[in-house]
């Protein structure tokens, strides 16, 4: 299995600018679809971005399109997901996680099979 430890999060104004990165090891990167989940005190895990292997297509959630963009860097194990026009309502703690294959699924956190730690992002208004 592939390792993954994200780091990046901290506080931020509204409107502000965060990027995360999520370091892979362990196992063979470009091997994996990546996705990037956020998770507020007492709500559900919630999909936030994914990008493919290649990183030739990636998806967002209705909330943060226009304003998040991830992408990938296969030659230095690293996935990112870039913020902007950060809102009170984007703070979570906020996960990477690796699936084998990107199909339907993307956005369903249980198909994946490989999680970071975390890193919280705060966003004050």
């Amino acid at each position: 299995q592939v390792q993954l430890v994200e780091s990046g999060g901290g506080l931020v104004q509204s409107g502000g600018s965060l990027r995360l990165s999520c370091a892979a090891s362990g196992r063979t990167f470009n091997n994996y679809a990546m996705g990037w989940f956020r998770q507020a005190p007492g709500k559900e895990r919630e999909f936030v971005s994914a990008i493919s292997r290649t990183g030739g297509r990636t998806d967002y959630a209705d909330s943060v399109k226009g304003r998040f963009t991830i992408s990938r860097d296969n030659a230095k194990n690293t996935v990112y997901l870039r913020m902007n026009n950060l809102k009170p309502e984007d703070t979570a703690v906020y996960y990477c996680a690796a699936k084998y294959y990107y199909y339907s699924d993307y956005d369903v956190a249980d198909a994946y099979d490989t999680w970071g730690q975390g890193t919280q992002v705060t966003v004050s208004s």
